[in-house]
């Protein structure tokens, strides 16, 4: 599943390349046709992401709420400014031919063009089940298999967002945002493991965040909510900080904090080094040398170390 920085990359690049312009919006999938007919032609004001949701708000008023579940993904097309300065991005050699493809999803990647390097023709044809295309005259966004896409009122998508635990990429004030998620997962009695992956606890956080912060904080994910003190549930908050504001910036999930500059260098480019305990499954703990484990908890794989987590 897409965790929270990769939306939060999804909305800047939609924000980018697609927001102040006029879209055409349309379903090829036929699924959201209704949907996409209330949206067409509407200029793209603004676009937010709140932990593992996407809200795109249009000038009549109409949110487009986004949730891609375990399998959604985005896929841009044509002329996208890169979401660092001086940063690559999928280009244009001289509109409208595209050189290539960038998804957005659980695994986000470019994709290789045709050859020579340009397709025939912008914009491109639907390629498998897209459920929604925005296009303006440069640059078309597909998205297919979200868990959620519909159309809201404003005051539907407020209450959606209402619905939400703290995202701190989506806060001016992180600090405050971090005591309300200090509160909701103190004050249950439910394992702080599951309580992580809670979105009404805090927003963003996934299978793979949720074993790497709960190592790094050296604490068991079965101890109940209740029973983590107030310090250890405020330094995962900030750690959460930290690794979504990198994760946001990098566009991959880099939770070890032992590797020097070469080291993480290697680790952008090879998963197996970049975490301390997910998917690392009867392997010795990096720390520890004690077989890394992985049970079952609320219906997802959770990694650990039985001795540092204790």
């Amino acid at each position: 599943m897409p965790e929270g920085h990769t939306v939060h990359r999804i909305a800047r690049q939609l924000g980018l390349d697609l927001v102040g312009r006029r879209l055409a919006v349309s379903s090829p999938q036929g699924r959201f046709a209704a949907g996409a007919a209330r949206l067409d032609g509407q200029v793209l004001v603004s676009v937010e992401a709140v932990g593992k949701q996407l809200f795109c708000t249009f000038e009549r008023g109409d949110v487009l709420r986004v949730h891609l579940g375990l399998y959604g993904a985005w896929d841009f097309h044509g002329l996208l400014t890169p979401l660092v300065p001086g940063g690559a991005a999928a280009g244009s050699l001289g509109a409208p031919r595209v050189r290539s493809v960038v998804r957005m999803g659980e695994d986000e990647r470019e994709s290789p063009a045709d050859e020579g390097g340009l397709l025939a023709a912008f914009p491109p044809d639907p390629v498998g089940q897209v459920r929604v295309r925005l296009a303006s005259d440069v640059t078309v966004a597909d998205l297919r298999g979200p868990t959620a896409c519909e159309v809201l009122d404003p005051e539907g998508a407020a209450a959606a967002v209402a619905r939400l635990g703290p995202d701190p990429a989506s806060t001016d004030d992180p600090a405050a945002a971090g005591e309300v998620m200090v509160q909701r997962l103190t004050s249950r009695n439910v394992a702080v493991g599951q309580l992580l992956m809670d979105q009404t606890v805090v927003a963003g956080i996934g299978n793979i965040y949720r074993a790497e912060m709960l190592f790094r904080a050296r604490l068991d994910p079965h101890t109940p909510g209740g029973r983590v003190p107030v310090d250890v549930a405020r330094a995962l908050w900030d750690d959460w900080c930290v690794l979504l504001a990198d994760g946001i910036r990098t566009g991959i999930m880099l939770t070890r904090d032992d590797l020097g500059a070469a080291e993480r260098e290697a680790a952008l480019t090879d998963p197996s080094l970049r975490h301390w305990v997910y998917h690392r499954t009867g392997l010795p703990c990096l720390v520890s040398g004690t077989p890394v484990v992985v049970e079952e908890m609320a219906g997802r794989k959770l990694y650990w170390c039985p001795t540092c987590q204790v």
